[in-house]
């Protein structure tokens, strides 16, 4: 049994028995012999046996019992790769370093997403990996930690990968430019043989025969468009024990060419196919082409993300000193001035002025946001109007631009479960290509006359060169099994088979990044669309989350002597009666101002608001669970319940019907009465509530729940008239409504709701309701901005806004759709190409020709799924649904 010890920094502990937890908790696990954390260095040894079980475990364990492991996440991007083969390639590569918790490379990005503990392993190590499995890695920032690896400052990072990727371009084009340079003429000599029957051009050019000027030509195409291909066989062969795509490309082209050769210099008897061997290569290298190209173009929306930060600030200090410093000198409490028309720096807080904020390029909502002093901003937003001056809360890695980027990197690298189909296949798919490649080709040499007969039968086109020679052909029969094994090898495709999913992928997560959408990975933008159950918590989700001031009564008499009614209209005189409930909010307010409690704020606010002058309360006094009394303006004020108002001798009974029909619509109400300096008794004079106002979306959001068969569900602590009211007024059955759950018992009912087979998604704020998200068949965090809680759910929204949950499902859906496009296309392309080139009905440089368009296809075909707008539903070309 071969051990590896690793050591860990470990997180969260406070005391000998926590370190005795995770020792325990490591313990357990099999493979494990030994584990042994220390509490005064905040370290743990672990040996382990990586066959039985693997650091990412470890970590799992650690993490389950509570506590953390400090790990670093790497983007590695990584050039040289062909198809999902040469991505397999690089994940065991980097897997198999000490150190490495886990791996994901994505063919379609050309990058792996690494999380590795940096007590043990390195980027240069990671860099070495990928070198050692024969690609090359793009490096930057080496001396760098993790973070600094995924783009710190999205600067020279940024640029090093932009580099990287466009020299693959330009170097592709190359090669294909001088490819098709050599190769005219014998494209030239290929139609005038194929359809003129080589009545154009003679038999020798310049005195030299037409033979061997095809192969002066073909030979440097060979050479320098066919060397890639050589070089990276021979790794994926040799180094890597796996065939690849490239291996596909070789034996064609080579089988082509050494053939030719062969019959040039008399060694068999045929025909030479030169110009077949240059054009194979020629084709798949504009095919390469065009498909760096597109990968490159399915990027630029996160590159356009990222080159949108600011790259200075503008620095204030105490005495109002300006300076310019380089955004990566900014630190968290430093204060930046923000003039109109600037981006806001980095994420901070706003402590001085005012102003609107286009906030569209993190959130998707295209209209300015309004900040004002104590609100947060996001860096890289753009300051409208106002002079704004803020203070920084979070820099470089931890900003939320970063953090969406880092996000949906992470998700392109998890694909969806439907990818391991694909994988499935492909491990197999090379290897079974040549066999069948080299089976036909035996087959055609020794049974010629049979299977010719056979393709005769079917209602297709004839043969290549109207078959072997024993049916009236006019090649040989060894050379027809030589054209077919060729097209056989050259007209498989496990690139579009490789590219269906994660392409796709690619541009949903982005798609759902740009309108505010976080998905934490492929496999969550797969799960979302089989939601059947949403259940939304309350408070902040439903609803604003904070109270505010709706209802003033006055039900008795003001202190100016006016009798007014609960319309606000005197019944004698039909006048306005608005100052007598100002006097009502007045007091009201005027009594809560000692108290902090959210009602009090909220009618305080709603005073202000209004613009009511004020008293200082005297003689405060809170009365736990029934309200406060104040004097203000030498009486005695009471703002509560009924108990407080009878308690003091004021009779509530003339505000009972006002009272029962607010608490109905599920606000707070509380009675406002009078006790006047020297009175025995006091006076009702009206009725102040609050209450959590609905968001202006969230009917419409469970409407269209609804609408697509989507089961709406609310969770909450409140009370059941309060949680019944809420429902009503969004269209939640009042069945589907669970009140009075605590936040710890949430999950409790979110697994409840899933034990008869639903798949709920469960949204809420991403802090409070973590557990019930945990356990959901798909957890949503909602928010804004910087308070968003981007660790805490599958999916994450940026906007406060319950109509993005819809949003998220449409983006899911219409990926997979999206995806299944791909995956019908790549199968059926290879499930049909595969048997014609194998009965000899295709010439091999046709084959290499529709190899390299089914892979670019597959690539268009995705990048056209980037002009969808997920407010409404995917419709495939416009009309037809899936």
């Amino acid at each position: 049994m071969s051990t590896r010890t690793t050591h860990l920094d470990i997180t969260g502990m406070s005391c000998a028995n926590c370190s005795a937890s995770v020792g325990d908790a490591v313990a357990a696990l099999d493979g494990v012999s030994r584990a042994d954390a220390n509490y005064a260095t905040d370290e743990a040894t672990v040996e382990y046996d990586p066959e039985a079980t693997s650091l990412a475990a470890i970590y799992d364990a650690i993490e389950d019992a509570g506590y953390g492991a400090v790990s670093e996440t790497a983007t590695v991007a990584i050039t040289d790769m062909t198809c999902a083969n040469c991505a397999d390639a690089n994940r065991d590569a980097l897997a198999s370093v000490p150190g490495v918790v886990d791996a994901d490379v994505n063919y379609a990005t050309d990058e792996a997403q690494v999380r590795y503990n940096p007590a043990e392993t390195s980027l240069s190590a990671l860099y070495d990996a990928v070198e050692d499995a024969g690609y090359s890695p793009v490096r930057e920032n080496e001396a760098g930690d993790g973070e600094g690896a995924d783009g710190e400052s999205g600067g020279s990072d940024e640029s090093a990968r932009d580099a990287a990727r466009n020299a693959e371009i330009r170097k592709q084009l190359r090669l294909t430019l001088f490819g098709a340079a050599l190769s005219v003429p014998l494209l030239f000599f290929l139609v005038d043989n194929l359809l003129l029957g080589g009545a154009v051009v003679p038999d020798r050019l310049f005195g030299v025969g037409v033979h061997w000027v095809a192969a002066a030509l073909a030979t440097p195409v060979q050479v320098v468009l066919g060397r890639p291909f050589y070089v990276n066989s021979y790794k994926a062969l040799v180094t890597n024990g796996r065939a690849n795509m490239d291996v596909l490309i070789a034996l064609g082209s080579t089988t082509a060419y050494v053939y030719s050769v062969a019959v040039l210099l008399d060694v068999v008897a045929g025909s030479v196919y030169f110009d077949t061997a240059a054009l194979i290569l020629v084709f798949i290298t504009l095919g390469n082409y065009l498909e760096a190209r597109s990968k490159g173009q399915a990027g630029d929306a996160l590159r356009k993300l990222l080159e949108m930060e600011a790259d200075t600030a503008t620095l204030v200090d105490e005495a109002g000193t300006e300076r310019e410093v380089p955004i990566e000198d900014v630190a968290v409490g430093d204060r930046m001035k923000v003039r109109p028309g600037e981006q806001v720096p980095t994420d901070g807080v706003v402590v001085e002025g005012q102003s609107a904020v286009d906030e569209s390029m993190v959130t998707g909502e295209s209209v300015p946001v309004e900040k004002a002093e104590g609100d947060e901003v996001v860096g890289s937003t753009i300051n409208e109007n106002g002079l704004l001056v803020v203070e920084a809360t979070k820099v470089g890695a931890d900003t939320a631009l970063q953090q969406i980027v880092q996000t949906v990197k992470e998700a392109q690298s998890r694909q969806p479960d439907i990818q391991n189909l694909a994988d499935r296949i492909s491990a197999y798919f090379v290897p079974a290509v040549i066999a069948n490649a080299l089976l036909w080709a035996v087959v055609w040499f020794a049974f010629p006359e049979a299977l010719a007969a056979f393709v005769d039968w079917l209602p297709l086109w004839g043969q290549v060169a109207g078959g072997p020679a024993p049916v009236g052909g006019t090649v040989s029969v060894f050379e027809f099994a030589i054209v077919v094994f060729a097209s056989s090898v050259l007209i498989a495709c496990p690139c579009a088979l490789g590219l269906a999913t994660p392409a796709a992928t690619m541009v949903g997560t982005t798609i759902g990044a740009q309108n505010g959408v976080l998905f934490k990975g492929g496999d969550v933008l797969e799960r979302a669309k089989d939601v059947d159950t949403v259940v939304f918590d309350k408070t902040g989700t439903l609803t604003e989350g904070e109270m505010e001031l709706t209802d003033v009564v006055a039900v008795g008499e003001v202190p100016d002597g006016g009798a007014v009614v609960e319309d606000g209209t005197d019944a004698a005189t039909g006048e306005s009666t608005a100052t007598a409930e100002d006097e009502v909010l007045r007091l009201a307010a005027s009594a809560e101002r000692g108290s902090e409690h959210p009602l009090a704020r909220a009618i305080v606010d709603g005073a202000e608001a209004r613009g009511l002058d004020l008293a200082d309360p005297e003689d405060f006094e809170n009365v736990p669970g029934h309200g406060v009394t104040a004097t203000v303006d030498g009486a005695e004020v009471l703002v509560g319940n009924r108990k407080l108002l009878r308690d003091a001798g004021v009779d509530p009974s003339p505000a009972a019907e006002t009272m029962e029909r607010l608490e109905r619509e599920g606000k707070t109400a509380m009675l406002v009465a009078r006790v006047p300096a020297g009175a025995d008794d006091g006076e009702l004079l009206g009725v102040v509530a609050d209450a959590d106002t609905v968001k202006p979306t969230a009917k419409d959001a469970v409407g269209q729940l609804r609408d697509r068969a989507i089961d709406v569900m609310m969770i909450t602590g409140d009370n059941e008239r309060t949680a019944r009211a809420v429902a009503e007024q969004v269209g939640i059955d009042p069945e589907n409504v669970r009140a009075g759950v605590l936040p710890e018992d949430k999950s409790d009912a979110v697994e409840e709701i899933q034990s008869d087979g639903r798949r709920a998604m469960m949204v809420g704020d991403g802090v409070n309701d973590a557990p019930a998200l945990a356990v959901a068949y798909v957890g949503t965090a909602i928010g804004s901005g910087t308070d968003v809680a981007i660790e805490a759910a599958d999916v994450t929204l940026m906007r406060d806004d319950p109509l993005d949950v819809v949003k998220a499902i449409r983006v899911s859906d219409a990926t997979l759709q999206k995806i299944k496009q791909n995956l019908v296309w790549a199968l059926g392309y290879n499930t049909a190409m595969i048997p014609l080139a194998s009965l000899g009905l295709l010439q091999p440089v046709l084959a290499a020709g529709a190899m390299a368009f089914s892979s670019v296809s597959v690539l268009t075909n995705s990048l056209l799924f980037r002009r969808y707008d997920p407010d409404g539903d995917y419709r495939l070309l416009g009309f037809l649904r899936r």
